[in-house]
């Protein structure tokens, strides 16, 4: 099932590439890497965006043996905030980005007479530096290798379990600043996992991971990213290790005014740890407002 999913993950990121074959206008399937101007940095502030879901009812008691169920539900409020920033550093033959990337969420229910209860749906803090060369241009993308660093962390540990700390570094081959691929890679990862200070693990896995944008028409933008990362090496056994981990977001957003844009999205998280019998997954579905920028720092 896991090899199945990572080929999977392979063939969309395969049907975009194909995507941009016909929408590139260049001729030269592979060329030298193209005169750029002097060096640029860029603060890019790829999305802060606010998703809110409510649900109120009143009187849910009278209602108990009613065949309505909008009318003895529980009120529930769900809302989450996204902040994915990056600051762009790009000369003739590299880029270097810099990102942090900070997504938080709550749920909370209030179950007709029993106390209110509050969960978390989203908790990530990640910190990312990316280093990518410009070996070649294949059709409007650059390709070269890449290698990154990152640290991961949450905001509030889970229930019951101690809040994640990650430290993780990647390479591979990376296809990138594409009209439509903006990131497409595989990359071999390698993880020192400090979450338990007494199992300190360290793990070693691949991956291939993609962020994609398309223009539907003026105004309105599909874009997909997300990755699938297949633990292949541990060093100790910890049973909340991850065997695998495919994470994906689709979204569509229409733009308001210059800065702000509207739609809906949808996200997926499945994962299977190696004490687990079964899968565990996350689907989620809804609407988001963001805002979004991007500053020309200095040439």
């Amino acid at each position: 099932m896991n090899f199945k999913l990572f080929s999977s993950a392979l063939l969309v990121c395969g049907v975009f590439m194909a995507g941009t074959a016909t929408a590139a206008e260049t001729t030269d399937e592979t060329e030298a890497v193209s005169v750029v101007t002097a060096p640029q940095w860029r603060a890019n502030m790829r999305r802060l965006g606010l998703q809110i879901s409510s649900t109120e009812v009143d009187n849910a008691g009278e209602y108990q043996n009613s065949p309505v169920s909008a009318l003895n539900s529980d009120s529930q409020t769900l809302i989450n905030g996204i902040f994915d920033f990056v600051l762009e550093h790009e000369r003739e033959n590299m880029r270097w980005d810099n990102s942090v990337f900070l997504n938080y969420g709550k749920t909370k229910i209030k179950p007709y007479n029993q106390p209110t209860e509050t969960t978390e749906n989203e908790d990530e803090i990640l910190l990312t530096s990316d280093y990518m060369y410009k070996l070649m241009k294949v059709r409007d993308m650059d390709f070269g290798p890449f290698a990154s660093i990152a640290y991961q962390t949450e905001f509030t540990s889970n229930d019951g379990a101690p809040r994640m700390k990650v430290f993780r570094g990647k390479t591979g081959p990376k296809l990138f600043s594409g009209d439509i691929v903006k990131e497409l890679y595989v990359a071999a990862v390698g993880e020192y996992d400090i979450t338990y200070s007494d199992d300190r693990t360290t793990k070693f896995a691949l991956e291939t991971g993609w962020r994609l944008e398309y223009d539907v028409r003026e105004g309105v933008k599909m874009s997909t990213d997300g990755y699938f990362r297949k633990y292949l090496a541990y060093s100790k056994y910890v049973g909340t290790d991850l065997k695998y981990d495919l994470n994906l977001t689709a979204r569509m957003d229409v733009d308001m005014t210059t800065n702000f844009t509207f739609g809906p999205y949808i996200s997926y998280r499945q994962a299977k740890s190696r004490e687990a019998q079964k899968k565990g997954s996350n689907f989620m579905i809804g609407l988001s407002l963001a805002y979004k920028e991007l500053f020309h720092l200095f040439n």
